[in-house]
């Protein structure tokens, strides 16, 4: 063999050397790819079972969702869990300030023990644990409704109170009303009496609630509000949930008959004392009709600019800084109030006044044996008073807590439901 040939052979035999280590070595590469593919995924299962065995089942919720705005300030920053029991839970204001709460005896949920304030940022951290002990962690962020979004109703009688037979639920809205039905469809107000209560609207922002005859003495009248979430106008939504219970005393009754000048008080339907009187002059008759109690002063200023009556300087024709035993009557300025100022004599004899009614009393209010101290201690919020005779037109129902001068059927003419 020639040298030349010697190399050809040599050069194919490399040749195809190289290419079985070329063949063996991608043969080679083949065999190896799916054992190590197999031992990749077989290291990642046990990553994620390991991963699945240390995570806890507990399941933390909390309401409303994070991020939310417009949210209600009573039912919000609940937390509840399951499959587990909350171990911590922790709220703030943006601000950092700390909201007291509370966890359940069961340790499954956790509430606020204070109402929330409108347009406030809360954060929420709840922390819980499974039946293995494993930790579970949950954080939310909301805004409560602001006050451009939500309106509220201020009422009278307070809870707790006792009050007089003819003292209505009064309800005003700081925002105009349009949607009244769903407004009023929140509102219940029941008495023990089983008498039926029905509402009425005297305009946009007031609802007043009665029933057809005073209230039953010694009954009970709950007022439940369930607002909270109801659209009382286009974008603006009722933030107060609450429950209110007040007592209906004995039933006083007083009839003043500016004609006789004689003023008759009665309780459970027996007149208890019959007091002179001094009302409204020929030139400021007194309002007739039935009248509530729903303001007393032991003392008060009455200055008679406020209610229209001036003299040509523009100053009040009277201002008394220390009028006794004061109830009011109306909004527009009418009292049955005690009176040291006129001489004794005009009581049971003459009408002198502006247009209240007047009792011999004492400069102080400090004698509790004048008529008109006797009056202020025998009588309370919620009491009626009748005046008749005297000449004028019958107070506007809306002019104070004195629907009662409409009939039942007018009354129930303005629900809106």
């Amino acid at each position: 063999m020639t040298n030349s040939r010697r190399r050809k052979g040599l050069t194919v035999a490399s040749a195809l050397l190289g290419g079985v280590l070329v063949l063996s070595a991608c043969s080679s590469g083949g065999d190896d790819a799916p054992a190590g593919d197999g031992g990749k995924d077989t290291s990642q299962a046990k990553v994620d079972e390991a991963a699945a065995e240390k995570t806890s089942e507990a399941q933390i919720k909390i309401t409303p969702k994070d991020g939310s705005d417009n949210a209600s300030i009573n039912n919000s920053a609940a937390v509840t869990v399951s499959k587990g029991t909350l171990t911590d839970v922790s709220m703030t204001t943006g601000d950092g300030t700390a909201v007291t709460g509370e966890i359940s005896a069961d340790k499954t949920s956790w509430k606020p023990s204070v109402q929330l304030e409108r347009s406030t940022t809360y954060k929420l951290t709840a922390e819980a644990k499974d039946a293995d002990g494993r930790v579970a962690h949950e954080n939310a962020s909301f805004t409560t409704v602001s006050p451009a979004n939500s309106f509220i109703g201020t009422f009278t009688p307070d809870d707790g109170t006792t009050v007089g037979v003819g003292m209505p639920v009064s309800i005003n809205f700081d925002k105009a009303i349009t949607n009244k039905a769903a407004v009023q469809k929140g509102i219940t107000v029941s008495s023990t009496s089983g008498q039926e209560v029905v509402c009425h609207w005297f305009n946009a922002n007031r609802m007043d609630c009665r029933p057809d005859d005073y209230w039953q003495e010694n009954s009970t009248v709950t007022l439940k509000l369930a607002l909270d979430g109801v659209e009382g106008v286009s974008g603006v939504y009722g933030v107060q949930q609450k429950t209110v219970t007040f007592k209906i005393g004995r039933n006083q009754v007083t009839y003043v008959d500016a004609k006789t000048k004689q003023m008759k008080v009665t309780q459970d339907g027996k007149t208890v004392r019959t007091i002179p009187i001094s009302a409204g002059a020929p030139d400021n008759k007194t309002y007739e009709g039935q009248m509530v109690i729903s303001e007393k002063f032991k003392e008060t200023r009455m200055n008679g600019a406020t209610v229209g009556f001036t003299d040509d300087d523009g100053k009040g024709e009277y201002d008394i800084k220390d009028v006794p035993h004061a109830m009011r009557l109306t909004t527009s300025g009418t009292f049955v109030h005690g009176n040291y100022w006129g001489a004794k004599s005009i009581f049971g004899s003459v009408n002198t006044s502006h247009g209240c009614v007047g009792l011999s009393d004492t400069k102080g209010a400090n004698d509790p044996n004048t008529p008109g101290a006797w009056f202020y201690n025998s009588s309370i919020i919620g009491d009626v008073v009748v005046v008749q005779n005297t000449g004028d037109k019958t107070v506007s129902p809306d002019n104070g807590l004195n629907g009662w001068n409409l009939s039942w059927a007018d009354w129930k003419a303005g629900s809106a439901v």
